[in-house]
């Protein structure tokens, strides 16, 4: 983009506008932590007949995170990594309810 510098660019698309932090990652996120947790132990568990349970709670943990993200995110990277993560949740949703 001509005219904007690129420290100005960094500035709008990782900086807090309230607080004036750059913000990639917040800790502690629990919705985050639910995903993990939950992702980690479905690769475990993964041929047991339950662990299906544990794909929904990752997917679902995942889409509060994302809309959470979109709603209040901290700065456009973080609402764009909130949209990217429903986006792909519902997108993997369409795929299991039409057998792929």
């Amino acid at each position: 983009m001509e005219g904007v510098s690129s420290a100005a660019l960094f500035d709008w698309w990782f900086r807090d506008r309230a607080s004036g932090r750059v913000v990639i990652a917040q800790f502690p996120n629990a919705a985050v932590s639910v995903w993990l947790v939950a992702t980690v132990l479905h690769s475990i568990l993964g041929t047991l007949h339950h662990a299906d349970v544990l794909r929904w709670l990752a997917s679902g943990a995942l889409v509060a995170w994302g809309v959470d993200e979109l709603l209040r995110g901290a700065n456009p990277f973080r609402r764009s990594l909130g949209a990217f993560a429903v986006g792909y949740e519902l997108w993997v949703l369409v795929l299991v309810f039409r057998g792929a």
